[in-house]
């Protein structure tokens, strides 16, 4: 395989893992109606509740673990391993028959897909330069947006077959898929001789948890948390309360807003991430701080935004706010890795990633129950527009205190 060739090729293989990361977590949700015929304890809606977020909290706390993980083992075995598991669990999930088994298989899906994501990113950061790591990231970002978008299909083929002929194919796809990746897949190659599935030289029981005591001492890193978290609350206040904005402020019939709010953001967000990627690896060339300054812009597009749907009540204004929430949310999506790539070193961006991941879907759960509180207070579209102000708060922070030295932290690194 063509070793310039292989970082895009890369790129196209983990495009399609994320695809199946997103799409089978999001099948569950959107087969609700047709599952609960089967399983009466899913028309409860607390139950239903109960079933999200055990995967929320799971994958939640398992995501920095698996960064640790990620940073002392091979990878690419890494990866096929948790797409195989939460394929298989997708596929048992077409032979479950009470709720209790419904829980115990998401259960062990959260801890199969927080394995996938920093060991994803940081092995395409490690195959990629500063010259297309933010574009690459970008590209594979794109697939986590369409497994979004079409895990809402699975209503669609559940009607036309049934829910559990949908979990049983996807499920089988990403198990053929896993097979596919061991011909292919391969780890970034380094002077460790340790074969795979080693842990590296001075991985002791000592050493287990450097990487974290480094992470937690860097003061940058405490900084990029911080910028990753705050945009973590629109972020899911979109995927998870958009649609009931749409309906309240257009007053509209959730059937209409559901199919509009999802496209428009899915949309410009794969036009933002490719945007957002190509300009920050050109930026970044003549200055230091062009990622930065992309990933702000990019943010700096989503507060207006969130103030126009908020208080927007025509059809202009709130797909012209999404629109513009979701390309620079994208823009901002494409470069949270690459930036830390500035100030981490290699041997511990994958625990890096996952603390970030774990802040983000927490700080995500939180938003999503303040909103439905404020729903139900009839304050949906003030809490909108106040995420903004509070966005605008953290990337001036970002502005001022995030100054790379470098391209890359191993050319500074001595660790």
């Amino acid at each position: 395989m063509h070793s310039k060739k292989y970082p895009w090729i890369l790129v196209g293989l983990l495009w399609v893992v994320a695809l199946l990361n997103y799409m089978d977590r999001q099948m569950l949700s959107t087969m609700k109606p047709s599952m609960q015929v089967d399983i009466v304890e899913l028309q409860s809606a607390e139950n239903f509740g109960i079933l999200m977020a055990i995967f929320l909290w799971i994958y939640g706390l398992m995501s920095p673990v698996s960064g640790i993980i990620a940073d002392k083992f091979n990878r690419k075995w890494l990866i096929i391993g948790s797409l195989f598991v939460w394929s298989g669990v997708t596929f048992a999930m077409g032979y479950a028959t009470s709720f209790n088994q419904l829980y115990w298989l998401r259960a062990v899906m959260g801890v199969s897909e927080a394995l996938y994501i920093p060991a994803g990113l940081s092995l395409i950061a490690d195959f990629h330069s500063d010259r297309t790591r933010s574009l690459a990231i970008g590209i594979h970002m794109t697939g986590l947006y369409m497994g979004q978008a079409l895990g809402g299909f699975g209503a669609t083929i559940a009607d036309k077959f049934s829910w559990q002929d949908t979990f049983q194919s996807f499920g089988l796809v990403g198990i053929l898929y896993s097979l596919v990746l061991i011909l292919f897949l391969r780890e970034k190659k380094t002077t460790d001789p340790d074969p795979p599935m080693v842990l590296k030289p001075g991985a002791n029981k000592e050493s287990i948890f450097k990487g974290m005591g480094i992470l937690l001492t860097n003061i940058s890193f405490w900084i990029i948390l911080f910028y990753f978290a705050i945009p973590s609350l629109p972020g899911w206040a979109t995927k998870n309360w958009l649609p009931t904005l749409f309906a309240q402020n257009l007053n509209i019939e959730m059937a209409q807003a559901g199919p509009i709010a999802t496209i428009t953001i899915a949309a410009s967000s794969f036009i933002g991430v490719i945007f957002g990627g190509i300009l920050s690896d050109k930026w970044v060339q003549k200055n230091i701080r062009g990622r930065i300054y992309t990933s702000a812009i990019g943010l700096g597009l989503t507060i207006p935004a969130l103030l126009f749907l908020g208080f927007g009540h025509s059809l202009f204004h709130i797909i012209g706010a999404a629109f513009c929430f979701g390309f620079g949310f994208g823009m901002f999506d494409a470069n949270n890795m690459p930036i830390l790539c500035q100030f981490v070193s290699s041997k511990y961006r994958a625990t890096a990633y996952g603390l970030m991941n774990m802040t983000g879907v927490f700080f995500g759960a939180w938003i999503t129950d303040l909103l439905g509180k404020s729903t139900d207070a009839g304050n949906l579209g003030k809490g909108f527009a106040m995420l903004g102000v509070i966005v605008l708060v953290v990337l001036m922070i970002q502005l001022y205190f995030l100054r790379p030295k470098v391209n890359n932290y191993d050319e500074l690194s001595t660790d």
